[in-house]
This record gives C-alpha cells, sequence and structure tokens, in this order.
C-alpha cells in the first residue's frame, strides 16, 4: 500500500475513533451517527486485522480480561473508562471474550 493511502486510512480511522468516542460523556443510547459505508468500512478493516492475528495469543501480565458485552457500546466505554482507553494503555494487556 502506499504511504500517502497508509496515512489517509490511519487519519480515517483517528476521524472514526474520534467520531465514536464522542458518546463517551452522552446520555447511554444516545445514538453515533455514521455512515453506512463508514460501518462497513470499519468493519472489513477490523476483520482484516483480526484474519491477520495468530489464533493463540501470547499476552504478558498485567492483563484485562473482559466478559461478553452482548454488543452494547455504552457497556464496551465504562470498560474502557475504568481500565484506560487503547492507545492509552498497550491494547495487548486487554483480552475480549466476545462481544
Amino acid at each position: 500500500m502506499p504511504a500517502t493511502q497508509n496515512g489517509q486510512d490511519e487519519n480515517w480511522i483517528d476521524n472514526m475513533i474520534e467520531l465514536l468516542l464522542s458518546a463517551r460523556n452522552k446520555k447511554p443510547g444516545t445514538p453515533v451517527d455514521i455512515s453506512v459505508q463508514d460501518a462497513t468500512q470499519l468493519c472489513t478493516q477490523a476483520r482484516d486485522v483480526f484474519m491477520s492475528q495468530p489464533m493463540l495469543l501470547e499476552l504478558g501480565a498485567p492483563i484485562k480480561i473482559c466478559g461478553d458485552i452482548h454488543g452494547q457500546y455504552t457497556d464496551l466505554l465504562r470498560l474502557f473508562e475504568y481500565g484506560g482507553f487503547p492507545p492509552e494503555v498497550r491494547v495487548n494487556n486487554w483480552q475480549n471474550l466476545g462481544l
């Protein structure tokens, strides 16, 4: 991938993260307005990252393990409030057992 494309992708992802985190201090259930195209691209890129990861992870302590949050975005935000938001904390210190 050309450097400019990679930079554009990183900028797009940073903007998406900022948009999604805008719900941080709002009432639970407040919608975050993203387009179908952005949601699809976000899922596609997340899938690519997950597929590039090994099936067995060797993780170092300390680690935070969270359970199934049943797709509740506000619960995910609360977990990050408690344990720290990536990249403020090492992302590999979080292990999710299902969303």
